[in-house]
């Protein structure tokens, strides 16, 4: 029967949070119809399940579906309400898609959704369907959906080995596992084939080309397991989350879980080997498990080694290798680990420990035995393998407990002698009875400072003490009173114990330092990381970290145009030997190490490894070290995995920022090209018309027109093209400003002067406005660039003349604020939308009013901005408080007055 527990099992905080959120109601639910291959009928279950739910009372929609002509389906189909589906057109066809903001606007109890994977139409708010469910969700709406084994992303590369055809449709894992029910649609392949036969899949041309190629009798039954089985993972991981939620003791047996237990001896890698034929027996999950406790400072660094290596044996055969932190007992952090993960069989070695030993220390197999309870426990004998001497390898590794050392044990001499020496001056102070206690203290310091062994020596040196010097008769070691002899061995087994406990606490502090350590040091590069913003940057860093923690040498080679380079090194290295390169190039385009130390190309200098993200393999890094040997221990290898890691992922987000800069770039670049077509075939070919029309006019018609008519038609000839001065004009001054080659010329200037310009040259476009000038006679000089200032003027003009209607007044007002002069064109039109106040001072921009667009090449305004930020001042637009309007605001510095200038004038 298995012991009580001392502490009664808690609910896992991860899984409580799950729970909750998903019983908060806030988001919608998401049910996935998963099948093998299209036709088992995954659209005709989804769409049964929603008639169900349709009669029970819910409001269901039909988002989108697809029949693909099949007559039960469209069957299904009548009495649902629909959302129609968007048209978008594209390359002179129209695309059909769900209109999501329609359902969204309608806001169903369930939305009918087929073929998850789907792509988008261009255009689309979101790239894939999947992220149009989201958004769903994020609303509240329950969506049923479909979805084929071969769309999930972690299993495209299998089906793709299967089928020989590669979808390029996926889904993320994340989808299937953020799903609240995942129903298996399933179809025997021959049943399948046959409704293939029958048309009731695709039509006959297509429905032959399948069978040849994808609907082979071995491609539906493999892809038939694959369904099946992801879909057992995901029902595995919802078993463990509710246990480990409702902190039920494991294991059920709902499934089968192997646990093997790995440590120093040398036949961990023989059960290892056990548990994975024993898994494979089983159809399980399998891990491996190696506990660090306190005894682990004392293995040796070749018995550490032989548990890294184990663990990466584990590693290559597919289990798990898990390391967790152990207390006093091994049994206890083994059974916890195999019931918080369901674990129903637990592998591990016979033991080869002496009885005495057992006596001492207890034995992990029968410890186990006695409490696993439901657990299977099987206890192999194992093969003692031959292995060669471990050569010490040149990286750090975690403290160990120093090597005997005379100097501790006559430090525990020394400390019992002085203890007794204070024991014995202050006993006629204190008492007999007190003496244990100075002699007790002085164990326990031997113990937290040396260890168990100098603890255990002046356990024996202070029991001789206490009974030579304070039992009676004293000075002898003999005992007179009975009574004594009961103290004298209390005195000794509390020693023994409280010197034993000391030395554990020592030692499991000196592990938990060491891992803080290690953990601090990891915690402060993934900070480093984080404040990197460059590539070289990222690269610096991983070097100098890899380089520090690991003490090697370290390159890192990432692909270029050339090939693949060395980017960064610690130190600093550019050129490798043909050996070098070749095996880099090998572990790059195999994802496994080659180099030194490796079972590939091992000749080479340095062992290189690749460094991998989600996307795959971005670089290799290479490491050198002085000697012989393998460079890393397997305990420096799995630290090098989780720097190598960091570093990949920092990579990655870098060159993610810049992709996204690019793109960004890009985007505004085709914006920027659309929008300067747009304004072209409008602002120029319409000038152009006027003039080729009105030239045309008085070359073809000279004779039979009137004076007036010819100089009307000149007038517009003159008109437009002054318009296209202005357009071209606006360009020039775009790109100046672009290149930074706007270097104005200040000097003091009349505004009232430059304002009575800019009129002049806008009085044809101003000619169907009343123009009123609101400028105060004091208005100081100001330092500007007159040509400059004009041109903000015109553009302000030109602009207030295009959005207020014929026969409004358009305003220039000035005044005086402070050491600021402000200059305000208003308007009488209508007014800026709110959310383009600031939008009109970007390029190309136009604001629409109506159906139509006014005519202008969106760059006036922008230009104004410029040259008015060129000479210190600001622009600003608004609307109008008094009445209807916009108001453009110049605000220009007043100059400090001349103080030589005013002396000489006095």
């Amino acid at each position: 029967m298995p012991e009580p527990t001392r502490d009664p099992p808690r609910p896992s905080p991860d899984a409580l949070l799950a729970a909750a959120r998903r019983e908060e109601g806030r988001r919608g639910r998401l049910k996935v119809f998963l099948g093998a291959a299209p036709g088992v009928g995954k659209t005709y279950e989804m769409l049964t399940i929603g008639r169900a739910r349709q009669r029970a009372g819910a409001d269901v929609v039909v988002g989108v579906v697809e029949t693909h002509g099949r007559a039960e389906t469209e069957a299904l189909l009548d009495g649902f309400a629909a959302i129609p589906r968007r048209r978008v057109p594209y390359h002179g066809t129209v695309l059909e898609e769900m209109d999501l903001d329609a359902l969204l606007a309608r806001k169903p109890a369930v939305a009918l959704v087929d073929e998850l994977a789907h792509t988008n139409a261009p255009g689309s708010r979101h790239p894939k369907r999947y992220q149009d469910v989201e958004e769903l969700l994020d609303a509240g709406i329950d969506v049923l959906t479909t979805l084929n084994i071969q769309h999930v992303e972690s299993l495209n590369d299998v089906v793709a080995s299967i089928t020989r055809i590669r979808v390029r449709e996926t889904v993320p894992d994340s989808v299937l596992d953020q799903a609240d029910d995942i129903e298996v649609v399933d179809l025997n392949p021959d049943d399948l084939i046959q409704r293939l036969k029958d048309g009731k899949v695709y039509v006959p041309h297509n429905a032959e080309r399948a069978l040849r190629h994808y609907f082979s009798r071995g491609n539906l039954t493999a892809l038939r397991e694959l369904a099946l089985r992801r879909t057992a993972d995901r029902v595995d991981d919802e078993l463990l989350s509710h246990m480990r939620a409702n902190a039920i003791a494991g294991p059920w047996g709902a499934g089968e879980r192997v646990l093997v237990c790995v440590s120093e001896d040398p036949r961990s890698a023989g059960l290892v080997r056990t548990a994975k034929r024993l898994a494979d027996r089983l159809h399980a999950p399998w891990t491996a498990l190696a506990v660090e406790g306190p005894r682990s400072l004392s293995l040796s660094e070749a018995e550490r080694d032989r548990i890294a290596d184990t663990l990466r044996l584990a590693d290559r055969l597919g289990g798990d290798a898990v390391t967790i932190p152990g207390g006093r007992r091994i049994a206890d952090d083994v059974l916890a680990y195999a019931r918080s993960a369901n674990v129903n069989h637990i592998v591990l070695g016979k033991s080869q420990r002496s009885r005495l030993f057992e006596l001492m220390h207890g034995s992990v197999v029968h410890d186990l035995l006695r409490r696993s309870g439901p657990i299977s426990v099987h206890v192999v004998a194992g093969e003692a393998v031959e292995t060669a001497a471990v050569p010490r390898k040149t990286t750090a590794t975690a403290p160990a407990t120093p090597a005997w050392s005379p100097r501790a044990y006559l430090a525990a001499l020394l400390a019992v002698a002085a203890s007794l020496g204070v024991a014995l001056v202050g006993q006629p102070y204190f008492g007999i009875e007190n003496a244990d206690l100075f002699l007790l203290s002085s164990v326990v310091a031997v113990a937290v400072r040396a260890g168990l062994g100098p603890s255990l020596l002046a356990v024996v040196a202070a029991s001789l003490s206490y009974n030579f010097f304070f039992l009676p008769p004293v000075y002898t070691l003999t005992i007179a009173d009975p009574t004594n002899v009961a103290a004298f061995v209390l005195f000794t087994l509390v020693a023994v114990l409280v010197s034993n406990l000391a030395a554990r606490a020592q030692q499991v502090a000196a592990v938990s330092q060491a891992r803080a350590r290690s953990t601090e040091r990891l915690y402060g590069f993934s900070r480093k990381l984080a404040g990197c913003g460059t590539l070289d940057d990222v690269l610096w860093a991983t070097c100098a970290q890899v380089a520090a923690m690991l003490r090697v040498r370290v390159v890192l080679l990432l692909p270029d145009r050339e090939g693949l380079g060395v980017q960064a090194g610690y130190p600093p290295e550019d050129r490798l030997d043909e050996a070098d390169v070749a095996a880099a190039k090998w572990a790059f385009d195999n994802d496994r190490a080659a180099g030194r130390g490796a079972d590939t190309l091992p000749g080479a200098r340095r062992l290189f490894l690749p460094m991998r993200t989600g996307r795959g393999t971005i670089g290799v890094i290479g490491l050198d070290a002085d000697g012989k040997g393998p460079i890393l221990t397997p305990e420096g290898r799995r630290l090098l995995d989780a720097l190598a890691d960091m570093g990949a992922l920092a990579i990655e987000r870098v060159r993610l920022v810049e992709d996204l800069d690019r793109a960004e770039r890009a985007a505004e670049t085709d914006r920027l090209r659309q929008a300067l077509l747009t304004s072209i075939s409008h602002d120029l070919r319409t000038p152009l018309a006027s003039v080729l029309g009105a030239a045309t006019t008085l070359r073809d018609l000279d004779q039979a027109l009137t004076p007036p008519a010819k100089g009307e038609l000149l007038a517009t000839i003159i008109e437009e093209s002054e318009r296209l001065n202005r357009f071209i004009a606006n360009l020039l001054d775009m790109t100046r400003l672009e290149a930074g080659a706007v270097v104005p010329n200040l000097a003091p200037q009349d505004v009232g002067e430059t304002v009575g310009t800019a009129l002049r040259r806008t009085e044809t476009v101003l000619s169907g406005h009343r123009t009123v000038l609101d400028l105060p006679d004091d208005l100081p000089l100001l330092r500007l660039d007159p040509v400059l200032f004009e041109q903000v003027l015109v553009n302000l003009l030109d602009n207030a003349a295009k959005y207020a209607p014929a026969g409004s007044t358009v305003t220039i007002r000035g005044r005086r604020e402070g050491r600021r002069v402000r200059l305000q064109v208003l308007d009488e039109g209508e007014g800026l939308p709110e959310d383009e106040v600031e939008r009109v001072f970007d390029k190309f921009h136009r604001v629409r009013k109506g159906d139509r667009v006014r005519a202008g090449t969106g760059l006036g305004l922008s230009i104004a901005r410029g040259f008015i930020e060129a000479m210190g001042g600001t622009l600003t637009a608004a609307n109008r408080t008094d009445r209807m309007g916009a108001v453009f605001t110049l605000s220009l510095p007043v100059p400090a007055p001349d103080r030589g200038a005013s002396d000489i004038a006095a």
